[in-house]
């Protein structure tokens, strides 16, 4: 897949998550075979961008390039000096958030809350990609709620601004992550435009992954929530579409050492306090997918230095564990979901 003078190694991307698509987080999927990784969201705001959580969210020191970038915000004049900023940092790519349902965001009118203002989306499309010469690529939503869907007519704004790609999650804004994703919409958007178009939301195992590029169209699917406590389903997703099957052989590394990598890493990058606390969010997943694991979940959550904590995970995580990617999480998911099957009819928009 190509992205303006970038080509990917194959069609497979890490959606950006706040507090989880850190350069840690970014490096270890890119590791097991993601193509791409964004970044955490960053705000166009000037007088922000020297904080602490923004410098690193754009550390990007050691990683694989392409180096995406996302940026959020409202205004089209300080998302063009923003996106100049971050190329000039070394950006390789630059990614325009259209898609977070977060309030927080959407109450600025940043976000998927843009979907509702096409003239804005097309006014800043147009400023964005004039003020840099790397490719700028979006993140949406269907629309701003199920009787507003207007993802196609963003996306053709979108083209015709000269956005490189688009990311399409199958929600509404005002779905926010209930119901299932509209791959029907997504379809539909595939259909009515020439660049490169990303299937997001709801894609947890390898088979899915295939099903959604076969019956989307998409150049390329975009996984998020279900890397969070296990970024080796790049591999898996890989090796299923490689050779439409899934032999769990994909990991060089036992699962436990990956988690203790991971781990340290996180210490490493953002240093004991926020790397002990960041590191829950991910322990708390490792712990739900590995069920010899619960038994020690509340003390590991609850550790309050590295050293506690990494102690107990070499427990909780001893080698010989399984990875559920395959059939099992899948069976898991369908439950979990009561037996929901995902929209495959184009919707109006």
């Amino acid at each position: 897949m190509r992205l303006g003078t970038h080509v990917l190694r194959n069609g497979l991307f890490v959606a950006p998550m706040a507090g989880v698509t850190d350069a840690p987080f970014r490096k270890l999927c890119k590791r097991f075979g993601a193509g791409l990784a964004v970044s955490e969201m960053v705000t166009s705001k000037p007088e922000l961008r020297a904080s602490r959580k923004t410098r690193r969210r754009l550390a990007h020191a050691g990683e694989t390039r392409p180096i995406a970038v996302q940026i959020a915000g409202a205004d089209p004049a300080q998302l063009a000096a923003a996106a100049r900023a971050q190329a000039d940092e070394g950006a390789d790519i630059i990614d325009l958030n259209l898609g977070c349902p977060a309030k927080k965001v959407c109450n600025r009118m940043c976000g998927s809350a843009l979907l509702a203002d096409e003239a804005l989306v097309a006014r800043i499309f147009d400023a964005v990609v004039r003020a840099v010469t790397v490719p700028v690529t979006a993140k949406i939503r269907t629309g701003p709620d199920p009787s507003r869907r207007n993802a196609t007519r963003i996306a053709r704004i979108a083209e015709q601004g000269g956005i490189a790609a688009i990311a399409v999650h199958g929600r509404t804004r005002a779905d926010r992550f209930a119901g299932c994703a509209e791959y029907g919409t997504i379809r539909a958007v595939r259909e009515a435009v020439r660049i490169p178009v990303i299937a997001n939301g709801d894609i947890t195992t390898p088979g899915q992954a295939a099903d959604v590029l076969t019956s989307t169209g998409a150049d390329a699917v975009m996984i998020g929530r279900a890397a969070l406590g296990a970024p080796w389903i790049f591999a898996a997703v890989n090796q299923y579409i490689d050779g439409g099957h899934f032999s769990g052989d994909h990991l060089r590394d036992t699962p436990g050492q990956i988690i203790l990598g991971h781990l340290e890493s996180l210490y490493a990058f953002h240093g004991e306090y926020h790397g002990v606390r960041l590191a829950r969010k991910h322990l708390a997943r490792y712990c739900e997918l590995q069920e010899q694991a619960r038994a020690l979940r509340g003390e590991l959550l609850a550790a309050e230095d590295s050293a506690s904590q990494f102690e107990l995970a070499r427990r909780a995580f001893a080698d010989g564990m399984v990875v559920e990617c395959a059939a099992i999480q899948q069976q898991r998911t369908v439950q979990r979901s009561g037996n929901c099957r995902c929209d495959t009819t184009p919707s109006a928009s």
